[in-house]
């Protein structure tokens, strides 16, 4: 584990105790380093609002905002995680009213973050969900209600929502001051435009500054209850600064398959996106011309007049790579970059019983696909513990996760001549591992070419412990004014 967990395996010794409360290690370690990168970016862009597409459960958005002091709106397709992160933040108002209480410490109210239900369609562009987010947009009254979180329901500010944050200065001192002990992310900042250009690859020199760069999204609602972003829904302003500005940062972390890539062409796109910071996963789940709709991605509903045709694709997106023979990655390709060898290499040295699990997860698929052949690469939640389990244990407490019975038959002889050939899956697996990073950088490289190819130069930026965070390159582009340029 990194250094600051020297002390305590699961609290973060250079994060404030506020922002660890229902965070793990791994997150706790991801926010900190990718928040104080964010706040590099943006005092380098000279805006203080911030969009967390992908929000979650909103802990970069609490660090972010309460911790570093910037005006931020946390968007996630998920209704429950919204709630739980407008949950946390009342907790940790509460948590500052009582500390501020004790201390009798009194200092001006930190930004409180907006958080968003909304689907961002990958197959739309910007200019309506920029509209609700450009100044113009109606300001939100701390007093009233957040709207845009449901389709016919809102969620009003509860009242500890308007509690005084006395000690907010004191923890954002605090957190400053622990976060300097990191590498000098504004050395890495600064060192944006060191980006060695591709053999081949010419510059499109796009302007980026008129309003046919907006980007918009689709009005047709995927599900009753979750609307688009972009949808006839008021959204919380992102916040402007004292120039009144309506440029914002805009950053994902661990952004599932395309959105990404649709982050990136948003930011390619937007005049008003003047940063982004990209942190990639979930690579299977990548669109392709081949796989346009690969397994585990929720297709929403549209109606044929909702959306124009598009025929942009998670992979490639640029179209230097686009030309190359041989450029395709398979679906399988892509799903072996999602996973990390450090972990497994432990596993391998100390031959552990986890290793097991591969085995079961193969033996299973094979079961499956024989009682249901259209079910291809099911998504088979995490079984607890399932190397200590006996197979037929492990099968009846994953089947129905698929939607099979726990009880389906199968021949017990030929499962047991499949788990006699652990060893070979184990080869195979790491044999795949070895491969990961080739695949994942393939997929980055042909990203930052994308971005170059529209004027834009960036840097992948290694941010986070690989050994403790595996996907850890952050995909960094920043636009430059005249005068930087």
């Amino acid at each position: 584990m990194p250094d600051e967990f020297k002390s305590n395996q699961s609290q973060s010794s250079l994060l404030g105790h506020i922002f660890r409360k229902h965070v793990k290690p791994k997150k706790q370690h991801e926010i900190r380093r990718l928040g104080k990168l964010v706040k590099e970016s943006c005092d380098q862009a000279n805006c203080n609002s911030v969009v967390d597409v992908g929000s979650g459960q909103g802990h970069l958005t609490r660090f972010l905002s309460f911790g570093l002091g910037l005006n931020v709106t946390g968007i996630e397709a998920d209704p429950d995680l919204v709630s739980m992160a407008t949950k946390f933040d009342r907790q940790l108002l509460l948590t500052l009213d009582k500390e501020s209480q004790r201390s009798g410490l009194h200092s001006e109210h930190g930004p409180t973050p907006r958080h968003v239900v909304g689907w961002v369609d990958p197959k739309a562009s910007w200019d309506v969900f920029v509209k609700h987010l450009d100044v113009t947009a109606s300001k939100i009254d701390s007093d009233g209600p957040i709207t845009g979180l449901y389709e016919k329901k809102q969620l009003s500010v509860p009242p500890e929502m308007k509690l005084e944050l006395n000690s907010y200065q004191a923890y954002a001192e605090e957190l400053r001051t622990t976060c300097a002990a990191d590498t000098n992310i504004s050395d890495i900042v600064s060192q944006i435009n060191t980006v060695v250009s591709p053999s081949g690859v010419k510059s499109k020199n796009h302007t980026h500054t008129t309003s046919e760069h907006m980007c918009k999204f689709s009005s047709e609602s995927p599900i009753n209850t979750l609307p688009f972003i972009g949808s006839e829904v008021t959204i919380p302003d992102v916040g402007v600064d004292a120039k009144g500005s309506s440029n914002f940062v805009l950053t994902g972390l661990h952004a599932c398959g395309d959105l990404s890539s649709t982050l990136l062409r948003h930011f390619a796109n937007c005049p008003h996106v003047q940063v982004i910071t990209s942190v990639a996963c979930c690579y299977m789940k990548i669109s392709t011309r081949d796989n346009p709709n690969p397994p585990g991605v929720i297709q929403p509903h549209f109606s044929s007049t909702s959306m124009e045709s598009h025929s942009e694709y998670g992979y490639p997106m640029s179209d230097w790579v686009r030309g190359l023979p041989g450029h395709q990655l398979s679906y399988k390709a892509r799903e072996g970059a999602c996973h990390a060898i450090e972990d497994y290499l432990h596993r391998l040295r100390e031959e552990s019983g986890l290793l097991r699990t591969h085995c079961y997860r193969a033996v299973l698929e094979t079961i499956i696909r024989a009682a249901r052949p259209e079910l291809r690469r099911p998504g088979v939640q995490t079984v607890k513990a399932a190397h200590m389990l006996s197979f037929s244990e492990y099968a009846r407490m994953a089947l129905p996760r698929v939607g099979l019975p726990a009880d389906l038959h199968f021949d017990p002889v030929c499962v047991e001549a499949m788990l006699a050939q652990q060893g070979r899956v184990v080869v195979y697996f790491s044999l795949v591992l070895l491969l990961a990073p080739v695949v994942e950088t393939l997929v980055l490289l042909d990203r930052m070419i994308f971005l170059q190819e529209r004027g834009f130069q960036s840097k992948l930026i290694p941010l986070f412990d690989a050994a403790f965070s595996p996907r850890n390159l952050v995909l960094m582009a920043i636009k430059l004014t005249a005068a930087q340029s």
